[in-house]
């Protein structure tokens, strides 16, 4: 059985003041992925014993940026993908390991108005052709921040935020468009019903007190080893971010 992790800290300095390292040990999982680490090289130095670190850092100072920690070193590992112009914002790791792909994403937001859809559609749909491409070759798994709440189910309130950023109906359809070209959300695998169930609040208004949140943070798996899928959680207990971790564990 293996054990995976995804958190977006949203800066992973300002996560460590607030018991991050506590966290990641108590966790002991096999594959550890943050999205929104805001930082460049040399900015931190993070002791994780028994880990493989890789990280990809935006361009932009304190913008965006991934990172993986693993205890198996992969046999290859992939910064962004083929199309160079999604390469700048430190969004994409992929890990190859001999019997399986492992990504993390940091998708980017569409930003209020939607200003930033078309780079959005465009990003969904190179992403979409990049985990294609591995599954033809081997299953893959992929989490992180996809910015996207897919279903009304996934968000507190889906009636006044249809349209926004991350509710949209083309950020929502290029979901729907991945999940049909051969993956599954592992979450509403498990739990079709599940409602309240968030990854994400807002720092305003008390959200996550009142538990007003969206589902944006996800573990998705190749459609062929859902049967091996055991279990999909949302770590709401924990704390350091706007976001909690969330967690898949799988027959690998």
């Amino acid at each position: 059985m293996k054990k995976f992790i995804s958190w977006n800290v949203n800066g992973i300095r300002a996560c460590v003041q607030k018991g991050f390292l506590d966290y990641f040990n108590d966790i002991d999982a096999d594959i550890f992925c943050l999205q929104e680490t805001k930082l460049q090289q040399g900015q931190i130095d993070l002791q994780l014993e028994g880990y493989h670190q890789y990280w990809n850092y935006a361009e932009k100072k304190g913008y965006s940026g991934t990172a993986i920690f693993t205890k198996e070193e992969p046999v290859n590992v992939i910064y962004g993908m083929e199309n160079e112009e999604h390469n700048t914002e430190g969004r994409l790791i992929t890990l190859e390991f001999p019997t399986f792909y492992f990504a993390t994403c940091y998708t980017p937001n569409a930003q209020d108005g939607l200003k930033r859809i078309d780079y959005r559609m465009q990003w969904e749909d190179s992403f979409r052709e990049h985990l294609k491409k591995l599954d033809e070759t081997k299953p893959v798994i992929f989490c992180g921040d996809l910015n996207v709440a897919h279903q009304e189910i996934d968000l507190k309130n889906p009636k006044t935020n249809r349209g926004n950023p991350g509710f949209s109906d083309e950020e929502r359809g290029k979901f729907g468009e991945l999940l049909e070209s051969g993956f599954v959300d592992t979450f509403r695998y498990l739990y079709p019903d599940t409602t309240d169930a968030y990854s994400w609040w807002s720092y305003r208004f008390k959200a996550r007190e009142k538990n007003v949140g969206w589902r944006i943070d996800y573990f998705v798996v190749s459609e062929r080893i859902k049967d091996k899928i055991n279990e999909a959680k949302i770590h709401t207990e924990i704390f350091g971010s706007d976001h909690c971790p969330v967690e898949l564990q799988i027959e690998l």
